[in-house]
């Protein structure tokens, strides 16, 4: 077995050192680190009267013992503990900290794998919490709709507080209206079809058509003998009762899904500054007056979108109550109401509508229909090239072709929601490219 011959007895070589050369401890002789043999001094590192010791013997065992490839590793890792910062490493009267570990194959798939997990059941996690998500999605766009109504209130002289009541009665009574306007109607329409169910039937079976087709093919016969045998089925009692009770829960569950939007956008409108302000501080001081100044526009030109939207959908329904009223078709208030509700879809939303009240006069006469198409047709243009430019000037404009496919990505991910929420989206994420990105790509 070779020797390393020491010929520097300031720095000894690496087999020259013994195990307690490495750990700090008591020392024998006067002055050195660790004693209070020395007159006037503290014993410690840089106190008065006494020089900082001499590292390079402890980073030469250090680099001796290290494995191979980890060598200047551990010596910086190990004069780092004998630096004497105790936050940093200790105060040392517990030894040395060890050599690093070994970051091999085993330890980099190991982690890889856990993180792997990890992510797996956080995206599980988000999808059971996807409805509520989906609610708490609704409910801030809907804040940001209502934050520029509260902002022109607040510039009259109200205090936010006083705006944000005067802005959520406002939503409330619009809300009460709907529901009084659409409930009644369907109560009452269902309750005449139960009660015209027997004549329905009966004057279906005496009809022409009918009774030939029973004559040649035994239709009533074969209809009434499948409806006795699957009453006397189980199965189907179960299968109604089921529909039924699904069609309940349903119904429950929209009231419930529409009270919590209402509650969390009174939520969301009253502390949107401070939810906006503390995210701010999340950001890092050096980067956070130009993402607050991009997130401000961006929330600005989402909320006056939103609300501007919803102008176009309201001008909108109160035209088409107007023309319901006066070529006297039935239940004009609900009719106008559904048509300002699918105005609210970007692209698509008014033709739907002007759809639904041609068919509703088609079942008039032609002439209805006619009318009302003529009427549609004239109007749309002037919503598209007069009423639509006015109130939506100052929001972020879209191109056709990204408005056509964030509606399309919108809606095949959360159907109707995400269609409406589509546009708005992707008019913040056009201002983040041309103010960001094309500037950073221009740099380089």
């Amino acid at each position: 077995m070779t020797s390393t011959e020491d010929t520097d007895p300031e720095h000894p070589a690496a087999g020259d050192l013994e195990p307690e050369d490495l750990m700090p401890g008591p020392a024998t002789e006067a002055g050195r680190p660790g004693t209070s043999g020395a007159p006037g001094t503290s014993g410690a590192p840089g106190a008065p009267g006494v020089e900082p010791p001499d590292r390079s013997g402890v980073a030469a065992g250090v680099t001796a013992t290290a494995p191979p490839g980890e060598a200047a590793a551990a010596a910086v890792d190990a004069l780092a503990g004998l630096d004497g910062s105790d936050q940093a490493q200790g105060s040392g009267a517990f030894g040395l900290p060890g050599i690093p570990m070994n970051r091999g194959p085993f330890f980099i798939g190991f982690f890889g794998a856990a993180g792997a997990v990890t992510a797996i059941w956080l995206l599980g996690l988000l999808a059971q919490l996807g409805s509520v998500l989906t609610l708490i999605l609704v409910a801030l766009f809907l804040a940001l709709g209502l934050e520029p109504v509260v902002g022109a209130l607040e510039r009259r002289g109200l205090s936010r507080g006083w705006a944000v009541a005067v802005v959520f009665t406002g939503v409330i009574l619009i809300f009460a209206g709907f529901v009084s306007a659409v409930v009644p109607p369907l109560v009452t329409q269902g309750g005449e079809l139960t009660k015209a169910a027997p004549d329905l039937v009966e004057s279906f079976q005496n009809s022409s058509l009918v009774k030939r087709l029973d004559q040649r093919y035994g239709l009533i016969s074969s209809v009434t003998d499948q409806l006795q045998s699957r009453l006397k089925n189980g199965e189907t009692v179960m299968q109604v009762f089921g529909g039924v009770y699904g069609a309940g829960a349903a119904v429950i569950s929209g009231a419930f899904s529409t009270f919590t939007v209402l509650v969390l956008t009174l939520y969301f409108t009253a502390s949107l500054r401070s939810m906006i302000s503390v995210a701010y501080r999340l950001v890092p001081s050096s980067r956070r007056p130009r993402v607050q100044m991009l997130a401000d526009e961006i929330l600005r030109r989402i909320g006056r979108y939103i609300a501007g939207q919803v102008a176009v959908a309201s001008i909108n329904g109160a035209f088409t109550f107007a023309g319901l009223i006066v070529l006297g078709l039935p239940y004009p208030l609900v009719l106008s109401i559904t048509v300002a509700l699918f105005g609210l879809i970007p692209l698509v939303g008014a033709t739907i509508g002007a759809i639904v009240i041609i068919l509703v006069g088609l079942f008039h006469s032609w002439q209805y229909a006619l009318i009302i198409f003529v009427y549609y047709m004239i109007y749309q243009q002037i919503e598209n090239y007069i009423i639509a430019p006015r109130i939506m000037a100052r929001t972020v404009s879209v191109p056709g072709a990204v408005a056509v496919v964030a509606a399309l990505a919108g809606g095949s991910l959360l159907g109707m929601i995400g269609a409406l929420i589509a546009i708005p989206t992707a008019a913040g994420l056009l201002l983040i490219i041309q103010e960001v990105l094309i500037p950073r790509q221009a740099r380089h």
